[in-house]
């Protein structure tokens, strides 16, 4: 699991957004957004490319912390 914090979000629809762009990456079988922390967990069944999610989180119009 691969853990991140998104910035930006504020409500539902915003975890729509980024759930929907990160589950188009290969290799996620799962998306878990804990809204109120921003924290953004990945399940995946093997690497994940962290310039592909940072790319996916921004088309969904936010930006990964760090």
């Amino acid at each position: 699991m691969k853990t991140f914090r998104v910035l930006g979000m504020t409500c539902s629809h915003c975890v729509g957004f980024v759930t929907e762009e990160l589950e188009t990456l290969p290799g996620v079988e799962s998306v878990r957004v804990d809204l109120p922390t921003g924290m953004v967990a990945l399940v995946t069944d093997g690497p994940l490319d962290a310039a592909a999610v940072r790319t996916a989180v921004e088309v969904a119009g936010y930006e990964v912390e760090g």
